[in-house]
């Protein structure tokens, strides 16, 4: 894997001139809503590399992934792999309650979908975005799902 220089958060905050992140002052939720977007992120970064293509069937192959239904296979496919405190994270965002209902999927996938984000957000604003990438691949691969 290639060393990632700087991440993405660093230059925004230096940019922005935003505050110090401190990922364990957020709500489960809170890191679910900006893990949402790195996780998608992540996919669409690897689908684009791959295969440059009409956005829709871009599209298709991304949502195939970002669902709750996947994601829910990924973080099963993850848990072994967890550290203690990435395990806490993903807990603490599955545990939440959210306020809203799941589309497509169960209650429990839904439930461990947040989960899944809020343990990708958590990664993003602490800066350690390789351990998220790794993450992101190593449940691709255990779950069998092929991009």
């Amino acid at each position: 894997m290639e060393h990632i220089e700087k991440p993405i958060l660093l230059t925004v905050n230096e940019i922005f001139n935003s505050k110090e992140v401190r990922p364990n002052e957020y709500s489960p939720l809170a890191l679910a809503f900006i893990g949402d977007s790195v996780f998608d992120l992540v996919i669409k970064s690897v689908i684009v590399e791959k295969a440059n293509c009409q956005v829709n069937k871009l599209q298709n192959k991304t949502s195939k992934i970002v669902r709750a239904t996947t994601q829910a296979l990924i973080v099963d496919a993850l848990k072994d792999e967890l550290s203690e405190e990435e395990a806490n994270i993903y807990r603490r965002g599955r545990n939440a309650k959210p306020y809203t209902k799941a589309k497509n999927a169960s209650y429990s996938e839904y439930c461990k979908a947040t989960g899944l984000e809020a343990l990708v957000g958590y990664l993003y604003l602490k800066g350690d975005t390789e351990r998220l990438i790794a993450l992101i691949k190593t449940g691709l691969e255990n779950a069998e799902i092929t991009i």
